[in-house]
């Protein structure tokens, strides 16, 4: 049996989660022997208020048990931003390993880009997800004070950068790629990021004599995601120029409410976390009318990291189908269907794709 830890979050996570344990529901309705337990945790931020912590105590041990988590959104007005984040989002992160934050950018058939030149974008991004910018260690003194001074210092090891190159380079290696996309700053950052270009090039080189590195200023990056984003198969970067260039990604193939994401313990010693990268979305919550895409689709790439890649490819293809037709839309990608709207429409999808495949 497969254990999976569902914390729905806040805002419009409590709506989209909803909707992707309807679709794991009509799996395991079209495949029975699908062995997968579910279970809720209330943790958010009307948890914090209650209780004064985001989380229990033992939250940590409790997941260890699990095999994956399958995660909303965080963020409410009445929490601060660096609370949700540092007492939530990156105790789970770092203490479970999960180093490799893992996003795909594709053209989905059926949704229109910002850009005239957006067919056949089909790039992934290796975040490094552990160390870097985000690490927490620094300092402020002297408040209010003329010499006042912050310092927060970017922490990268030898280890940490090898081993998100090593999961890009593992990635193009199982699937066909060719070309690993750096992104770097080294001719202003001159000790952590030069640091990072040797380590990515010796590793590259080891990883396989087909695999070529391209190295490019993260400014100049941004620009060609822009330009030419049809060019970039594999693209690995540090924890800050990796959660930038994702998002940008996202809003060239349709925008946040469609992209997923992995927090990965490659090595499977820890639980591996799926959560779709739009925020808690305060605006529109409680409105019934956010897109729960990027949710399900997170969903798919939980399978797919569990042993299921056809489950996986089938999600896609019912979400796809229901792209291209075009009847059901959420208003961040131009209609007036709900949130529910948008599940029941994938779960059709997905019931057509089975008696398709059967000859039905």
């Amino acid at each position: 049996m497969v254990k999976i830890a569902v914390i729905p979050g806040d805002g419009i996570g409590k709506e989209v989660m909803a909707e992707a344990l309807k679709v794991l529901a009509q799996l395991r309705q079209d495949e029975p022997s699908l062995d997968i337990e579910t279970n809720i945790f209330p943790w958010s931020s009307d948890y914090y208020v209650q209780h004064g912590c985001m989380m229990p105590k033992d939250a940590l041990t409790t997941l260890r048990n699990y095999d994956a988590i399958l995660f909303g959104a965080i963020g409410d007005a009445r929490v601060p931003d660096d609370v949700t984040i540092w007492e939530f989002i990156m105790p789970i992160r770092k203490q479970f390993q999960q180093y490799v934050n893992f996003r795909p950018v594709k053209s989905l058939q059926g949704i229109a880009s910002p850009l005239a030149n957006s067919k056949d974008i089909d790039m992934v991004i290796f975040r490094e997800n552990t160390e870097g910018e985000y690490s927490n260690s620094g300092g402020h003194i002297y408040h209010n004070q003329p010499q006042e001074m912050a310092i927060q210092n970017t922490i990268m090891t030898r280890l940490g950068v090898e081993k998100i190159v090593q999961a890009a380079c593992d990635y193009a290696n199982q699937n066909g790629k060719s070309k690993i996309t750096s992104a770097t700053k080294s001719n202003a950052i001159i000790y952590a990021m030069k640091f990072w270009d040797e380590i990515t090039k010796d590793v590259v080189a080891q990883a396989s004599p087909t695999l070529t590195l391209e190295s490019l200023y993260i400014d100049a990056l941004v620009a060609y995601f822009v330009e030419r984003p049809q060019d970039f198969e594999v693209v690995v970067a540090s924890n800050l120029f990796g959660d930038i260039l994702s998002d940008l990604g996202s809003a060239l193939v349709g925008g946040l409410g469609l992209s997923p994401s992995a927090n990965l313990n490659p090595e499977k010693a820890f639980p591996s976390m799926f959560e779709p990268v739009h925020g808690s979305a305060p605006n529109i919550a409680g409105k019934g009318i956010a897109n729960p895409i990027a949710q399900i689709w997170s969903l798919a790439l939980l399978l797919g990291h569990i042993g299921r890649p056809d489950l996986e490819k089938r999600i896609v293809a019912a979400i796809e189908a229901v792209l291209i037709e075009g009847a059901v839309q959420t208003a961040d990608i131009g209609g007036q269907a709900t949130t529910t709207q948008m599940g029941d429409a994938i779960c059709q999808a997905l019931e057509n794709i089975k008696q398709t495949a059967r000859g039905v």
